[in-house]
């Protein structure tokens, strides 16, 4: 289990602590919602999470089989919804994996991806595509 201790700094900023470690983090309101949209939103870091959750999976499975990763890289496109209540609507991730690699360590590195932790936890709620390259 994790803890993840936050506190309200006023002006819709918020300051996260990582238990585990002690990095902290801030988020501001989007300029879309009152906020100045000078750090990540939460909806942000739901986008991040997604993204960098699915590049750490396709780590682990590298690594495992000594494969090259180094140079992955994957763009997240959050879409937030025009509707009450406000939510995400779509997101999107393109993830480029780098050239060297065979046909058959893209597949095996495609199915790991597509069933990272968070996509999984997202599912069903929020839209998701992947774009593989």
């Amino acid at each position: 289990m994790t803890t993840i201790d936050s506190r309200y700094e006023g002006a819709l900023r918020c300051h996260s602590s990582h238990g585990p470690s002690g990095s902290v983090l801030e988020t501001d309101a989007p300029t879309d919602n009152q906020g100045k949209g000078e750090r990540f939103s939460p909806t942000d870091l739901v986008a991040t999470a997604l993204s960098t959750c699915i590049l750490t999976i396709l780590g682990i499975v590298a690594e495992r089989h000594d494969w090259p990763l180094q140079g992955a890289t994957a763009r997240v496109q959050k879409t937030m919804g025009s509707e009450a209540p406000r939510r995400i609507a779509l997101l999107e991730v393109w993830i480029s994996l780098p050239a060297g690699l065979s046909e058959q360590q893209r597949d095996v590195l495609q199915r790991a991806g597509e069933s990272c932790p968070v996509k999984l936890s997202l599912e069903g709620a929020v839209p998701i595509r992947l774009h593989w390259g």
